[in-house]
């Protein structure tokens, strides 16, 4: 959702070039990213343990992934 809204915010500035969104947008990248390290990442990590590191080491943070991960098999 985080990467959506920058794009929106983004896609804003290119067509309107209106220059000010594009630091808007970088703005709310760092406000995002900071959220996401200091209070998103603690939680999940206390709520799944394990399962959540295994998680976030097989699938990148920001960018989708080319080919889909699939976890563990049960």
């Amino acid at each position: 959702m985080y990467v959506a809204v920058l794009s929106i915010i983004l896609g804003q500035a290119l067509i309107f070039a209106h220059w000010p969104l594009a630091a808007y947008a970088a703005l709310m990248a760092a406000v995002m990213a900071t959220f996401v390290r200091l209070y998103e990442e603690p939680v999940l990590s206390r709520q799944y343990g394990d399962e959540y590191e295994t998680y976030r080491t097989n699938v990148p943070g920001w960018l989708p992934r080319l080919t889909p991960w699939r976890g563990a098999r049960s």
